[in-house]
């Protein structure tokens, strides 16, 4: 096995999920851990990070928004993603509100599942070396992902544009939009704008 292959979480209830998922990302050379609930997740991810975790919304025992919150989700420095069937996606959104990175709907193909992991793994480090600390009043109410979005939009980037930039469908990019603008106070893009360049980085 190589040593420096990078490793997947999957924590679902449903051992057909969690082999078709091990199977795909075995072909791909990634190292699969697969977990059938919650708690025996949290232990392991606690003494060692992956590159992604793929986390279902309904399981026995704690929930994955529970997970999420338990392992303090906007702070964790892998992707994490929340699988979910069609009919939940309020839960999804909830999701994404407690730290998720992104949301995949079943049923799904496996060339979507692959192609979101890659993007999103190869995304996080990018940003991880590009994001500087931003100076604008109202910047620490917002976390890491939510200023990550908002550099796009500022930018000029569109929900689809900031999608493909961050590894995230562009509903969820809908869900981070709306939720800086609720913090900032900010009416529509336009505000956005105005606020982040009325203190520009210091930098």
């Amino acid at each position: 096995m190589n040593s420096d292959a990078e490793a997947i979480y999957i924590v679902d209830d449903d051992p057909a999920v969690r082999d078709a998922l091990s199977v795909l990302f075995n072909m791909e050379g990634y190292v699969v851990e697969t977990f059938s609930d919650g708690d025996t997740f949290i232990k392991f991810a606690s003494k060692a990070v992956p590159a992604c975790v793929m986390l279902d919304v309904h399981m026995p025992g704690r929930s994955g928004i529970e997970i999420l919150k338990a392992l303090n989700a906007e702070n964790y420095p892998a992707p994490i993603f929340i699988i979910s069937g069609q009919g939940d996606i309020p839960m999804a959104v909830e999701a994404i509100r407690n730290g998720a990175f992104d949301f995949i709907e079943k049923p799904f193909s496996a060339e979507t599942v692959l192609e979101r992991v890659q993007d999103s793994i190869k995304a996080m480090k990018q940003r991880e070396e590009e994001l500087s600390t931003p100076s604008f009043q109202g910047a620490e109410l917002l976390t890491r992902r939510e200023l990550e979005v908002l550099k796009e939009i500022t930018d000029g980037a569109s929900n689809k544009e900031a999608g493909r930039t961050l590894g995230i469908s562009p509903r969820t990019v809908e869900v981070h939009r709306a939720r800086i603008m609720e913090k900032l106070g900010a009416r529509n893009a336009a505000d956005l704008v105005r606020i982040v360049l009325r203190h520009p980085n210091a930098g």
